[in-house]
């Protein structure tokens, strides 16, 4: 199970029964996703996976969606505006009455000021967009429909390309936040994140509650894409969410921006999740469209660590299959990914982490070893091994249980759990007790190790060895 799978969690898969099965599938990753209900609604979720957990003997990891700042209109009060394109409608608050023409409620205030001609707003993802013509003297602002549709309530607002001062995080995300952390999710994704501060804010707020989890950045905002580079030195984990991504950005440039974060993503060893409607056709039907095959291989080919399903595990008829489904397609194309792989030297401008991780891949290659095992308290060096992509299994070994947790979003690793009460036992000796031990491993084995040489210090100092061991 080189490319990891997540699987959100709904009516279909809430039976211990189901979320085994998920498990036993392939599913390494369960989401739980808080714009469609509380902490009090997944307890019994969550005692159900620690539970398959216990049974399987292999860390599953929980990780949190947030709902975030979701933009949407108020209350329409005709119930529905039929609406056609040149048409104009007036925008602004609920209080307000107007007669002169059809008039759409809209609440944010903060958002409403920001609005300036020229700007693009499209509702119901995608399905209706209006261009901002005038902000009138009386706050209100005048739109015009650049297509055909129907607008009912509370229908979801985005503004494509243009940053708003909203902040990722809301009450309610904060409060979920704290329920969700008291409940011992593994994994924290916060929803439309526009600068590197939205990270920042979310992992202070988790260290002030003691516990210590990953973030996963969704990408859902032009201006988060703007913002990459600086968004990915914060973040632990990012998610490609094509959904509202695709509705920020012209459809046919998806497919090169979806590339473009994956390959950012790779460069710095950051775990990357592509996300929505993968697919889509299983929620009612056993097999996928040949559209979506390709879908899922291409994320594989082009870097992925993991891909994910919202509506076909968590309301589909067919979860199961689905999950099973995408297995068979994730493992064919890594086959194709691994037969074209070439191992490049990291760039002159990289750091020791990268060369050793490079290092041990051709190591691996050269000895034609049977796995690379790495030693590491924080995972990195593990993460470094698997963004070169190497044909052989990784096994990451860990004494901290958040990094095992973490090590489940990572392409190509097998996340161990060490124990480290042997007093005096090194890294190095861990992980050669480790291999003489697994049956993964048979006499006369090669395997690769990268671990920290601690000298005269007990203090770790990261990842500074390589070395071939024989079994």
């Amino acid at each position: 199970m080189r490319t990891k799978i997540v699987a959100t969690i709904g009516p279909a898969s809430n039976s211990k029964e189901k979320l085994k099965a998920l498990a036993e599938a392939g599913v390494s990753v369960f989401r739980l996703n808080f714009s469609h209900g509380g902490a009090a609604d997944f307890v019994k979720i969550i005692n159900y996976i620690r539970e398959v957990e216990a049974e399987l003997g292999r860390p599953i990891t929980i990780m949190q969606d947030l709902s975030g700042p979701k933009i949407r209109l108020g209350v329409v009060p005709e119930t529905t505006i039929q609406v056609s394109k040149g048409m104009r409608l007036l925008l602004g608050p609920s209080a307000r009455r107007v007669e002169e023409m059809p008039y759409l409620p809209f609440d944010h205030e903060m958002i409403l000021e920001s609005l300036e001609p020229g700007d693009r707003m499209v509702l119901a993802d995608g399905g209706l967009q209006f261009v901002v013509q005038e902000r009138r003297g009386d706050g209100l602002v005048l739109l015009e429909a650049d297509n055909d549709g129907i607008v009912t309530s509370r229908k979801g607002l985005a503004l494509p390309g243009k940053a708003t001062k909203v902040r990722a995080l809301t009450d309610k995300d904060k409060k979920d936040l704290a329920d969700g952390l008291a409940l011992g999710v593994d994994a924290v994704a916060i929803s439309y994140v526009q600068t590197a501060d939205d990270v920042r804010e979310a992992k202070s707020l988790i260290a002030a509650s003691g516990r210590r989890v990953p973030v996963v950045v969704k990408l859902e905002r032009q201006s988060a894409v703007d913002n990459l580079a600086a968004i990915l030195a914060e973040t632990d984990i990012v998610m490609v969410a094509r959904g509202d991504l695709g509705v920020e950005c012209p459809l046919p440039k998806l497919p090169a921006l979806q590339k473009h974060i994956i390959s950012a993503c790779n460069q710095a060893s950051k775990p990357v999740i592509v996300a929505t409607q993968m697919l889509l056709s299983m929620v009612n039907n056993p097999a996928p469209t040949r559209a979506e095959t390709t879908d899922v291989a291409n994320a594989v080919l082009d870097g992925a660590d993991c891909v994910m399903l919202s509506e076909e595990t968590a309301m589909g008829n067919f979860p199961v299959e689905t999950v099973q489904y995408m297995r068979k397609i994730t493992t064919e194309a890594e086959k194709l990914l691994l037969d074209n792989r070439k191992l490049e030297e990291p760039e002159s401008d990289k750091g020791i982490p990268e060369f050793l991780a490079y290092s041990a891949c051709l190591l691996a290659d050269k000895a034609r070893a049977q796995a690379i095992v790495s030693h590491s308290l924080s995972g990195g060096s593990a993460r470094q091994v698997s963004a070169r992509r190497p044909p052989q299994p990784i096994y990451a070994l860990t004494p901290d249980p958040s990094t095992i947790k973490a090590l489940n979003f990572v392409w190509g690793i097998t996340p161990v759990f060490v124990d480290k009460s042997h007093i005096g036992q090194t890294h190095l000796e861990r992980a050669e007790e480790f291999i003489n031990r697994s049956p993964d491993f048979k006499p006369n084995d090669c395997a690769v190790i990268t671990a920290g040489q601690l000298k005269d210090s007990a203090t770790p100092r990261g990842t500074n060895l390589v070395k071939i061991y024989w079994k």
